[in-house]
């Protein structure tokens, strides 16, 4: 029997409206992450979620060293969902790692998109001249080494930093689907992410972008959204007054907000 790559990836659809919204989550979690926003998207458009290549409970399965070694690769699968379901003109939603999958999936193919909305996403991780990723070289060897040495330690660390509040249901969360991801995966993943530079993207970019981000964020600076709204010709920049790099999760009131602002005229 042959599989689609929108059932390969664990697709969801489900919503009322007759534009289709993606909802693509980010590094360490799956598409339970947009459980708080769901209901506001559904209410609007017709969702599709999926989970990410590595993440999910068939994130094993799914997974190719050769493959997702690049942005590039999520992009494709990201596509290759579009086509199976024959998407067009859609709102597509991306958190972090997947705001600049979605970026290559607009920049290869303009036409499938209306515009993009990204969450916490940032085109490039480690500092350059000019430019403020918020991570020097030693930090990401530090990171990726404590992944190595003790993934479950590191889990234990690495996921109330990244919610960023004191929220222990969203850190329970978020722990569990990194403790789902393979160790040598999630490593593997983290170096794509980390050592990737899709700064080019930018200016290539002809469809409407939303960016969002917290105001402060351990992954990804608030220099780093000033930058995309620079970069990209059609962007806007909303900063919440919150803090962490999961504000769908942590924020969604406010998430909320934003995108009733933004998306209003454009919901079918």
């Amino acid at each position: 029997m042959c599989v689609n790559s929108f059932e390969r990836f664990n697709g969801r659809r489900s919503g009322k409206g007759s534009q289709v919204a993606i909802l693509a989550h980010g590094f360490g979690t799956d598409q339970t992450a947009w459980s708080a926003l769901r209901p506001w998207f559904e209410t609007r458009y017709d969702v599709v979620s999926f989970d990410l290549a590595g993440c999910g409970p068939n994130g094993a399965d799914t997974y190719d060293f050769d493959r997702h070694g690049s942005l590039f690769g999520y992009a494709d699968d990201l596509l290759e969902i579009m086509d199976d379901l024959a998407l067009r003109d859609c709102v597509y939603v991306g958190h972090s790692m997947s705001g600049m999958i979605g970026a290559v999936a607009a920049v290869a193919r303009p036409e499938l998109f209306d515009r993009l909305v990204t969450v916490g996403a940032s085109p490039r991780y480690l500092d350059d001249t000019g430019y403020t990723g918020g991570f020097q070289a030693a930090d990401l060897d530090n990171l990726f080494d404590s992944m190595s040495a003790n993934y479950q330690a590191w889990v234990a660390g690495f996921a109330p930093m990244v919610v960023g509040v004191d929220n222990g249901q969203v850190v329970a969360d978020f722990s569990r689907t990194l403790f789902q991801m393979r160790p040598d995966i999630a490593l593997n993943t983290s170096r794509t992410i980390f050592n990737s530079d899709m700064r080019s993207l930018a200016a290539q970019l002809t469809r409407p972008v939303h960016v969002i981000q917290t105001a402060v964020d351990m992954a990804v600076p608030v220099q780093v959204g000033h930058w995309l709204e620079a970069a990209i010709p059609t962007a806007t920049l909303d900063i919440i007054d919150a803090e962490g790099h999961l504000p769908h999760m942590t924020a969604p009131d406010e998430v909320v907000r934003i995108l009733e602002r933004r998306l209003s005229a454009n919901v079918a």
